[in-house]
């Protein structure tokens, strides 16, 4: 009603102009011709948008949805458009188009929604929101159709085998909307070495590498995306065929007699070497109670190990690892050489003497050396603890008189005479 509230002043000022007026009446209204108040009128109750349609992005898959307010439309119809087909999907309150996933909804009569279910590429485009009006009167909305990467697997490498030296192309091709951005890089997460460059990542569809080595050799994951999720990826599994190469970290070992000792080689290979030990004879040495083999593998490596049990004198000879594959074979010579056993040799320590007094431990000490020296013809003593302490005995008290060093000589003679008088 505000609105047209301007509207009805006009045509009021004109009904008077025309009483007042006359003919000039007829031909304007203060000054507005009588033709613009006219047309002025008619726009006022003409049926309009509200708003603009707006452009809609959608996922391949999803639904979209586009809405058309349009305000007084009274008895005027709405249709539904495609525009770059010309095709009429919907009259007012019916679907005209024979596409299923394509319906209409509204309410109040002012709001008309086109729904497109199960979004296709086919679907992106314009579409118009039309009222029959004269002349007709519309508004336009865009479907952006986003899909995401996939990768054609028909023109993207598998799996490889490549002989060392040689160069090497791997090409990964994905699809999408937008474009799809390409890059390659290792699953490892370890750098390419890419033509003498060390990089992470390396963009593009294909992947040239000169001049491959063992080192390169691994899984590479090409990777596609365009913003539109999920981000997609293929593993490329590189191998690189080589003949065995061998290394030994420890070319002379030493043990001695009876040590359990371990011999180490080091070995690459692919294809997967057959590793073995044999003696120097040329013998083949398996495990059991004598010798324990073991190895362990990380990717092309193998590391053995040959452990001899109880080592004796006739296994210091030399051993030798043997490495073979289709490409070639390699050994490697270890020596064992034997080493003196660890002294085990321990100290003993005195027995101390004792005795009921300091005088007689002295006087029997001293007693037992006179003995050994005033009686030669004795080849084995036996001493009597107890004579220098018995007052009976002719040397009883006499290491106490000679224990002074100024008549050491008196109690040698002394000693003499006693000895001969006890005969």
């Amino acid at each position: 009603m505000p609105a047209l509230l301007p509207l009805l002043l006009l045509l009021v000022a004109a009904s008077e102009a025309a009483i007042h007026g006359g003919k000039k009446a007829e031909s304007d209204v203060n000054g507005i011709p009588l033709s613009e108040l006219q047309e002025f009128s008619d726009e006022a109750i003409m049926p309009r948008f509200a708003e603009n349609i707006p452009n809609v992005t959608v996922t391949l898959g999803k639904d979209a949805l586009l809405a058309c307010v349009v305000e007084n439309l009274r008895g005027y119809k709405v249709a539904w458009v495609r525009v770059d087909t010309q095709t009429i999907l919907s009259i007012h309150h019916n679907v005209i188009t024979q596409n299923p996933r394509i319906s209409l909804s509204y309410n109040d009569h002012r709001s008309w929604y086109l729904h497109i279910t199960d979004v296709q590429e086919e679907d992106r485009g314009w579409y118009m929101c039309q009222i029959n009006t004269d002349p007709m009167r519309s508004r336009v909305g865009y479907v952006q159709v986003v899909v995401p990467p996939t990768i054609l697997d028909k023109e993207t490498s598998s799996d490889m085998v490549i002989r060392e030296g040689s160069n090497v192309s791997m090409t990964c091709k994905a699809e999408g909307y937008p474009e799809p951005y390409v890059m390659w890089r290792r699953e490892d997460g370890e750098n390419i070495n890419y033509n003498g460059l060390e990089a992470n990542v390396i963009d593009g569809e294909v992947l040239n590498i000169s001049r491959v080595s063992r080192l390169h050799m691994g899984a590479y994951l090409c990777i596609a995306s365009n913003g539109v999720p999920p981000t997609i990826s293929k593993r490329v599994l590189l191998r690189v065929q080589f003949p065995p190469m061998l290394s030994i970290p420890n070319q002379l070992e030493a043990a001695y007699v009876g040590q359990d000792v371990s011999l180490e080689c080091h070995t690459e290979a692919y294809p997967t070497s057959l590793n073995y030990w044999i003696t120097e004879r040329g013998d083949m040495i398996v495990s059991g109670d004598k010798y324990e083999i073991s190895s362990a593998d990380s990717s092309y490596k193998k590391y053995m190990r040959l452990k001899i049990k109880g080592v004796s004198r006739r296994d210091f000879v030399s051993y030798k690892c043997v490495a073979k594959n289709s490409l070639g074979e390699t050994d490697g010579v270890i020596k064992l050489e034997e080493i003196p056993a660890p002294s085990t040799s321990t100290t003993s320590t005195p027995e101390p003497v004792t005795s009921r007094s300091g005088r007689g431990k002295q006087s029997r000490q001293r007693h037992r050396a006179k003995n050994d020296v005033l009686d030669p013809r004795r080849t084995e003593y036996e001493y009597d603890d107890n004579s220098s302490e018995d007052p009976s005995s002719p040397y009883y008290g006499s290491d106490s008189a000679c224990a002074s060093a100024s008549l050491s000589a008196l109690c040698t003679w002394t000693a003499v005479v006693l000895f001969v008088l006890h005969r």
